[in-house]
């Protein structure tokens, strides 16, 4: 049946050049990757890697019968992958992998099918998450922590990630996108969106509480504005600019901080969060660390949301112990979401309830989306259209 579709032996890549501080990027031709092949580097069976979380192995990532490969017609471009291709997140840099495109967000239609799948057929609608697999067999996988799983293999980074236009991906683990879902919107939801949901559903915050998003205009940040109000929360978003105030409004926050435009942000907010602080705080944006606690005022039992992942070494967050103990103030972490926390994700946009909030750019342009990112120069999320050159 894969001659329903025909396959082309090349296709389109955003392929990072001069990897580390000064990359670059290109849009070049790289090989369709076959299932059955190895997809995790050029040098061959590939047994060991340094995982995020620690040393492990994984000795079979992409198997042939389980696989699928997946045409994609969106990618989103994240910060993280702007980490990616500086190599700053303290990580092996990609080259070590032999990879060359990142990227995490991916939406498109599966062409090829392996003979043990079962849960796609040739014409579904997919995406590739962040997580491009896990071992499934660890006990963080078995407890709801399988983004967490030493032997998760990471899309972008391990393997070629959405920054390519056809990618291989194990069958168990791609997400079925719905029907209503565009793939434009779908796309941030395999990472922001999914990411973001899994932050507030940990924070265990209650509906009617104030949430801020410090840097909450960009991708991460005002999908949590849309999802925090759909699950009955009260979003305060902190950033600049009129293109993010605009479009933080529209997405349901109920005020817009420009803390260019006021003596002091944290009294602001405190302000409308009825004059006590914020129940909940969500740091997407790096630089919004150093004044995250400052945002729940004198609320009693408020937590502070690690999202946004800083260069290593670059960011120290606390306070005095007094603080915490006073307070009862509590700060947490959380990493991407799972494949359960996606389909969570992508119903709230079935619903509805997630509207876009990209701007797009043809595959040609790519570099210059990238460029636009890494001087924080982006409202929302800006995905890229890889059947559209300009």
């Amino acid at each position: 049946m894969s001659d329903q579709f025909e396959i082309p032996t090349h296709c389109k890549a955003g392929v990072v050049i001069n990897e580390g501080p000064n990359f670059h990027l290109e849009v070049q031709m790289v090989p369709v990757p076959e299932p059955g092949k190895n997809a995790l580097s050029d040098h061959g069976s590939f047994m060991l890697y340094f995982g995020i979380f620690g040393l492990g192995t994984y000795l079979s990532i992409l198997s042939g019968p389980d696989d699928i490969l997946i045409r994609l017609n969106y990618t989103g471009i994240c910060s993280s992958d702007i980490h990616m291709m500086q190599g700053d997140l303290g990580l092996p840099p990609m080259s070590t992998f032999g990879v060359r495109s990142p990227g995490h967000e991916g939406a498109g239609v599966v062409v090829k099918v392996g003979s043990n799948v079962k849960n796609f057929q040739l014409g579904d609608r997919a995406g590739i998450k962040p997580i491009m697999n896990t071992c499934g067999s660890c006990v963080h996988c078995w407890d709801d922590k399988e983004t967490y799983c030493k032997g998760a293999i990471h899309a972008g980074l391990m393997v070629a990630g959405t920054y390519q236009q056809y990618l291989v991906s194990p069958a168990r683990y791609a997400s079925p996108i719905p029907n209503g879902v565009p793939d434009e919107v779908a796309a941030p939801i395999m990472c922001s969106a999914s990411t973001i949901y899994r932050s507030l559903v940990e924070s265990s915050i209650r509906s009617g509480a104030w949430v801020v998003f410090p840097g909450g205009g960009g991708g991460v940040g005002i999908q949590g504005v849309q999802l925090a109000k759909a699950m009955g929360m009260r979003p305060i978003v902190v950033d600049t600019g009129e293109a993010k105030r605009k479009l933080a409004l529209e997405m349901g926050a109920e005020a817009f901080i420009d803390f260019k435009e006021v003596t002091d942000a944290s009294k602001a907010v405190i302000d409308i969060a009825d004059g006590v602080g914020a129940h909940g705080v969500f740091v997407t944006a790096p630089a919004a660390y150093k004044t995250a606690i400052s945002f729940v005022g004198d609320r009693i039992g408020s937590v502070i949301m690690c999202i946004g992942l800083p260069a290593a070494g670059s960011t120290v967050l606390g306070t005095d112990p007094c603080e915490y103990i006073f307070k009862n103030l509590t700060i947490k972490g959380t990493l991407v979401g799972s494949r359960k926390d996606t389909a969570m994700a992508l119903d709230f946009a079935r619903r509805g309830m997630l509207q876009q909030i990209c701007e797009v750019y043809p595959v040609n342009r790519m570099p210059e989306a990238v460029d636009k990112l890494r001087r924080g120069e982006v409202a929302g999320r800006l995905v890229i259209n890889f059947n559209w050159e300009d």
